[in-house]
């Protein structure tokens, strides 16, 4: 299916998962703008198909309510790239664009979060000036790490003596 056949899917769940009440007659509306900008795009044509979905696929594997915002405000900010470049002036572009905008900056700690990844893969680890700083806050990063993993295994050692399993 289409890249933009899954526009409707991504932004229920986006809507749903983070509290964006929209009635339901937006939600035909969006629907029908979607299905506008699909004849714009042509997203019938046969290579549609091909290597199949690119967004709900890798959805799927981001399952806590905070790492999905990660994934979809990144997710968001590419429909709106992909957009830019649509002719702005059809209804059914902006209507689509403007609830786009909506949900983004609703995910806004999101988009924080996906720019703190990408600084940190361009941090230069051959430099010494950098590993001289990594080294000086590597015990901090693993007293973090060992924070997030005693939480997990405090709550199944929880789980596991009220369980008669």
């Amino acid at each position: 299916m289409a890249f933009q056949t899954y526009s409707l899917f991504v932004l229920s769940v986006i809507m749903i998962s983070f509290g964006h009440v929209v009635n339901s007659f937006n939600l035909l509306q969006l629907q029908t703008d979607i299905d506008k900008l699909k004849a714009d795009f042509n997203s019938s044509h046969s290579d549609v198909a091909d290597g199949g979905p690119i967004f709900t696929e890798k959805l799927s594997s981001w399952t806590e309510r905070n790492e999905k915002r990660i994934i979809l405000s990144q997710i968001i900010s590419m429909y709106l790239k992909m957009l830019e470049t649509t002719d702005r002036s059809k209804d059914h572009v902006r209507n689509i664009s403007e609830e786009l905008h909506t949900l983004k900056e609703s995910l806004s700690d999101g988009s924080k979060k996906v720019e703190d990844l990408k600084d940190l893969t361009k941090l230069q680890m051959s430099d010494l000036k950098i590993q001289r700083k990594a080294v000086n806050e590597l015990f901090s990063v693993l007293q973090k790490l060992g924070d997030t993993s005693g939480s997990h295994k405090r709550k199944r050692s929880q789980f596991q003596r009220l369980c008669k399993c």
